[in-house]
């Protein structure tokens, strides 16, 4: 099996594993929260993030792999775990701008992944040498991207959330 197959296989796999995880015990634990506390635990899987510098770092990973997909899934990454962690305070403190943020946040952070992915796909980025940067795509991101699915979830919902 070549490396891009395992590495579709498993980003499909994470993506599924956290999808049950989250229906069966995270989802309903958050809907009994009120909406700023479940949006805070959400909005902490952005956090870390700023991980994804490591693509920056010389000798990490393959210097073949294009110096613009480094930079820009590098520093959209570290954008998305600044917003996070800004709507974090802004939601803790009740801030008025706090659920506006956090539409920001999230739709920021959620095109910076599309963006990623058509830059994976286009460049085959499987193919490269990702050293451990290999882990933040197959276990790190699927997460994130269903956090970000449940944030939208959330915020979209009709439910009446305690505040």
């Amino acid at each position: 099996m070549n490396s891009t197959v395992i590495f579709w296989m498993q980003i499909l796999t994470s993506l599924v594993v956290f999808s049950i995880t989250a229906a069966w015990y995270v989802w309903p634990r958050l809907r009994t929260s009120p909406r700023n506390s479940a949006l805070i635990a959400m909005l902490y899987v952005h956090v870390p993030r700023y991980v994804g510098m490591v693509l920056l770092v010389p000798y990490m990973i393959d210097p073949s792999l294009p110096q613009g997909f480094r930079s820009s899934a590098a520093y959209g990454d570290l954008l998305e775990a600044a917003l996070a962690f800004c709507s974090i305070v802004a939601l803790r403190g009740r801030w008025r701008l706090a659920i506006p943020l956090v539409w920001v946040t999230n739709t920021w952070g959620f095109v910076d992944l599309l963006n990623g992915l058509r830059g994976v796909i286009q460049l085959n980025v499987p193919r490269f040498d990702l050293g451990t940067a290999w882990y933040i795509y197959t276990f790190f991101a699927p997460l994130v991207v269903l956090s970000h699915l449940m944030i939208f979830w959330t915020l979209l919902s009709r439910k009446s959330w305690k505040i």
